[in-house]
């Protein structure tokens, strides 16, 4: 399933500081950053539940705020890029 995840998570503290870290963390093990708080993922059904649950956990839930959206299995053809490109298409063949 692919998803798109936005954050939004309060800076002002040290401890805000920390869970900013930790949900791109939490995010760069499912998928890639193609904005600052912005995540394309690739996941099953069981790593997208494994993921939530890490999400929940890390947050704090009074001040911060994460959006999860499905994208559908054609988003590829409906995704708009306008000015630079941040990221790689992860259905094609990549060379490490």
């Amino acid at each position: 399933m692919k998803l798109l995840i936005t954050y939004d998570v309060e800076t002002i503290t040290k401890e805000g500081q920390k869970r900013l870290r930790l949900v791109a963390k939490a995010c760069k093990d499912f998928g890639q950053r193609v904005q600052n708080s912005v995540f394309e993922c690739d996941v099953d059904e069981s790593q997208f539940v494994l993921l939530k649950h890490k999400l929940e956990n890390i947050i704090d839930k009074e001040s911060d705020s994460i959006r999860i959206y499905h994208l559908k299995n054609n988003s590829q053809q409906s995704t708009i890029i306008i000015g630079k490109i941040t990221s790689y298409n992860v259905e094609s063949l990549l060379m490490i």
